[in-house]
């Protein structure tokens, strides 16, 4: 047994299951993740047990902490598998409220012939109880309004007034549907996370870390592949801890997370 202190800020190289039991309860303050699915659950040979990795992710998670779970579905023999649906109910029945459900809109793939384009994934908030911590985005977006002003210009019908657009910026919360574009290039400058077959958005794991925790909170990510998460609560003055079962990418991760530029080439 570890102490848990001796995995935080650490990038752990292991089976999550043998990893997690040793932090206590009630020790995460957030947890953003995005697991292995339907065809991808094997992953390195090892097989991705849901029910026990939720199981663990509600003990160790603290009253008023939050999941943020990122999930898609695949369609397998021309039908969507539901896998996302099924692990939001679970869930549920273990004792996290679904919070929200957002969406992660992204530049669509794959185009198929009889059904439109995907361009989403799931993120579920899960939280324990009422999130403790909620720190809203504030976007600045563009509302165009029409009006009209007084000039020497007489109109067809008469009225001497033209027809004038404003666009004023205008702060706004933001809405539970985000867009990121995703690829290379795009989810992250750093050349090297590519390495690794699927990342998400360095902008997607900040806004949510921004979202859900304050600095000096723990940042965990289960299956941190590329370090994304645990790159983005270094820099957003949060603790993390990472774990993932292949050595490989645990190295690609530890390069992230403590990188010189030089290192991410």
């Amino acid at each position: 047994m570890k102490y848990p202190d001796d995995y935080v800020n650490k990038i752990i190289c292991g089976d999550n299951l043998e990893v997690m039991p040793n932090i206590p309860d009630n020790y995460i303050d957030l947890t953003v993740t995005s697991p292995p699915y339907d065809n991808l659950r094997t992953y390195k040979g090892y097989i991705f047990d849901f029910e026990d990795i939720a199981k663990g992710l509600y003990r160790i998670t603290k009253q008023g902490g939050v999941v943020v779970w990122i999930v898609g579905d695949e369609t397998i023999n021309g039908s969507e598998t539901g896998t996302s649906f099924k692990q939001a109910l679970y869930f549920k029945e273990i004792g996290f409220n679904l919070h929200d459900t957002m969406i992660y809109e992204k530049d669509p793939r794959y185009p198929d012939k009889t059904r439109y384009l995907g361009c989403f994934e799931y993120m579920f908030i899960l939280s324990k109880g009422i999130p403790k911590t909620f720190n809203p985005i504030i976007d600045l977006n563009n509302t165009t309004y029409s009006t009209k002003r007084k000039s020497y210009n007489r109109d067809k019908d008469g009225d001497i007034s033209i027809s004038k657009q404003l666009t004023i910026k205008q702060k706004c919360k933001r809405l539970n549907i985000w867009f990121f574009s995703a690829g290379y290039g795009r989810s992250s400058k750093d050349k090297i996370a590519f390495q690794h077959p699927a990342i998400f958005p360095e902008q997607l794991a900040q806004d949510h870390i921004l979202s859900w925790s304050n600095e000096g909170d723990i940042v965990l990510d289960p299956m941190c592949g590329s370090g994304t998460t645990c790159k983005m609560a270094k820099k957003l003055g949060r603790k993390y801890i990472g774990i993932d079962i292949g050595e490989e990418y645990c190295i690609l991760a530890r390069r992230r997370v403590n990188a010189t530029p030089e290192s991410l080439f």
